[in-house]
């Protein structure tokens, strides 16, 4: 029987990033008995952890990649509960390839190792849709082929496998999440790794305009930030060691929407930019919901206007 959520004393591995804070909060908001939180800050800030660390959240600035500081971490918490969200950004894979690779599949590596030594009892890995690739048919279900574009794809496809492998192997009680397209307050707006979202709210609220590359009408199956957090917690109880789920609300949004819909939101009505087409873009990308229903039955699906409100109030805080 799995331990639950409720006073439990758990880790996030990257819990001060942008999906990784929303489930610090979602977990203490579930009567965790304590939440620890490793991050390196590359992307993460601590900014994002502020209500958390008010409610009692501890914060480590570490790094993940290095298996005897997640060790002592798990050792002096007594950490029975780890959620993996570590990672560096799919636009920084174009920057530093082969680093971008390395950080899924060691930061993931350790914590195998480590639950292997029976350091810790539940591990809960997340994934990302991309290591899917572009879609070999629709909805993408969990049996989709894992046929990655980029080294960060590919560093999440190779993680599973090992998740996968680890738990065939010795019988761990660790199981993956397959987030589609998050979006929401607190993700990274800054330079080169920033999301299309926060990017064009960004662009609109200093006078540019904002861009659109390619057509605009490859498609992202976008998932409001809180509700994956809702969403993985539901799942959490229930999923099966070394099984994969997809995370996603199936909302099928083309990128061309998506700037429609924060031009309404903004009350922008200046010119959008035409910008060539990005390498190893992925065209479609559409999730299916059905093993998720089936495990929890309809799931939080907060309007795409919404959210997309909610994120342009919380950039607006940041940038004027």
């Amino acid at each position: 029987m799995r331990e639950s959520i409720k006073n439990n004393s758990i880790l996030v591995v990257g819990g001060a990033g942008f999906i990784g804070s929303h489930l610090v909060d979602k977990l203490l908001s579930e009567g965790a008995k304590k939440v620890i939180i490793i991050d390196n800050l590359f992307i993460g800030n601590k900014e994002n952890l502020n209500e958390a660390i008010r409610k009692g959240a501890i914060l480590h600035v570490d790094d993940a990649e290095n298996q005897e500081a997640l060790e002592y971490i798990i050792e002096k918490y007594k950490i029975k509960i780890v959620f993996n969200c570590a990672t560096k950004p799919l636009n920084y894979s174009f920057i530093n390839p082969s680093n971008a690779y390395l950080t899924n599949v060691i930061v993931l590596k350790n914590l195998l190792e480590l639950q292997r030594k029976k350091a810790f009892q539940t591990l809960c890995h997340y994934s990302s849709s991309e290591a899917y690739g572009s879609a070999q048919y629709q909805p993408m279900d969990e049996e989709h082929p894992l046929a990655p574009l980029t080294t960060y794809a590919a560093g999440k496809a190779a993680a599973d496998l090992m998740l996968q492998s680890y738990v065939r192997m010795f019988h761990l009680d660790a199981f993956i999440v397959r987030p589609f397209n998050n979006y929401g307050p607190r993700q990274n707006f800054e330079g080169e790794m920033a999301g299309v979202i926060p990017i064009t709210i960004k662009k609109i609220l200093e006078g540019e305009a904002p861009e659109i590359h390619g057509d605009g009408k490859q498609t992202r199956d976008f998932i409001y930030v809180e509700d994956t957090a809702d969403i993985v917690l539901k799942v959490f109880p229930i999923i099966s060691p070394g099984e994969s789920v997809n995370i996603t609300t199936d909302q099928q949004t083309t990128i061309k929407t998506v700037v429609e819909n924060i031009i309404d939101v903004m009350n922008y009505n200046g010119k959008v930019l035409k910008k060539p087409a990005r390498t190893a873009d992925v065209q479609s990308h559409r999730g299916s919901v059905e093993k998720l229903h089936h495990m929890v039955g309809q799931t939080k699906k907060t309007p795409f206007k919404d959210g997309i409100t909610n994120t342009v109030n919380w950039l607006e805080m940041r940038i004027h």
